[in-house]
């Protein structure tokens, strides 16, 4: 994402701070704007003159908020827009799963964000009961009732053990994965929700769809129960992760996640303005990274800017005994499935950022009870 900075002092700030390390002043981000703004004790906005605006009612635990960002000071709503699509949380009474939830909105946010970069529709299932969007975290109370991350009808379940890096870290090796996160979950599931409205039932999408992923009338149960018995030993040749072969729904939802952490990645290294003066045999010039231009096809871009970058963060990965933040490689299949999505996205009407819903009043959402 781009880069930010306090309202008040102009000191570099991150898009989860609270406050300003510098000064003290407030920070709160406001969708609308796609900004990070600074505010005084009374929520009155610093620096540049602008719209008024209040913080989510999840920003009221100074000890632990759970939200940082901002909705219209006259909305008749009390939740930002990430917030209200919140539909259960867990059970408060622990601690740590106040801690959980934290997390887990820090990492819905940040989704948020770049669905709103890319103008994405972001209905609430208060607003759009049908094709709305909605999240469910939820713990596992006994090992015989587990809770399954994934995504129907536009709502999207989230086991809320995924924000425990420990847990995470043992569910990832056992599983063989390269590669598992809190944002990378939320990538995933929403794209099934997008592939339900863009391209299910779509009469430009959907045969090209198919041609690229498959038909996603195959029987969905069985192709997963074939596919942990025995992934298949070619799906490198054809697919961006061993899962993306199970079936035509994975596979689009794995490129769809991949699609989004470019987006982000080539974001932020632009507003970082990051420079890779040896990232290819010279005498090519330095590769400076842009965001993806959704007016140019998006083969291009992945070879001259997001494979150097992600190359160069690996790089950086090793020198510091992590794991490759990236562990992808992207066969030729996989670019043409992401120029797929590049196009997609870019024909959809261009939505205003920051879409606030109607006027409500939505009560606070608690574990197993709705928003």
């Amino acid at each position: 994402m781009r880069m930010m900075h306090c309202g008040r002092c102009g000191a570099r700030v991150f898009f989860d701070n609270t406050a300003c390390e510098r000064c003290g002043a407030r920070l709160g981000f406001a969708p609308a704007e796609m900004m990070l703004l600074a505010f005084d004790d009374g929520w009155q906005r610093l620096g540049s003159p602008g719209p008024a605006y209040k913080p989510c009612r999840n920003y009221d635990d100074p000890a632990l908020p759970v939200c940082n960002w901002m909705l219209p000071a006259e909305s008749g709503e009390h939740l930002c827009l990430s917030c209200r699509t919140t539909a259960v949380i867990p059970a408060l009474d622990k601690p740590e799963n106040r801690q959980a939830w934290a997390r887990i909105e820090q990492a819905k946010r940040r989704l948020f964000h770049g669905l709103l970069t890319l103008r994405l529709p972001l209905p609430n299932k208060q607003d759009d009961a049908e094709a709305g969007l909605s999240f469910e975290f939820l713990e596992a109370l006994t090992p015989v009732e587990p809770v399954i991350t994934g995504h129907a009808h536009g709502t999207i379940t989230l086991n809320i053990a995924e924000a425990d890096d420990a847990q995470r870290e043992q569910v990832r090796a056992g599983l063989g994965e390269p590669y598992r996160t809190l944002l990378g979950h939320f990538r995933h599931e929403v794209g099934h929700y997008f592939w339900d409205r863009l391209v299910s039932g779509s009469r430009r999408w959907l045969g090209e769809f198919r041609q690229l992923f498959g038909n996603e009338r195959a029987d969905y149960a069985q192709a997963l129960q074939r596919h942990y018995q025995a992934p298949a030993a070619d799906w490198p040749l054809r697919h961006v992760s061993a899962y993306a072969s199970s079936h035509p729904w994975e596979d689009w939802a794995e490129c769809f996640a991949h699609y989004l952490h470019m987006q982000d990645a080539l974001e932020t290294a632009a507003g970082w303005g990051l420079g890779l003066a040896n990232a290819l045999p010279p005498p090519s010039a330095p590769v400076v990274p842009r965001p993806l231009d959704p007016r140019a096809p998006l083969p291009p871009q992945l070879i001259e800017q997001w494979l150097p970058l992600s190359q160069f963060v690996n790089a950086m990965d090793r020198c510091l005994g992590m794991r490759d933040s990236y562990p992808f490689v992207l066969p030729t299949p996989v670019i043409a499935k992401l120029d797929f999505i590049h196009r997609l996205v870019a024909a959809q009407p261009r939505r205003r950022r920051g879409i606030l819903a109607r006027p409500s009043s939505p009560s606070a959402p608690t574990q197993g009870t709705p928003a």
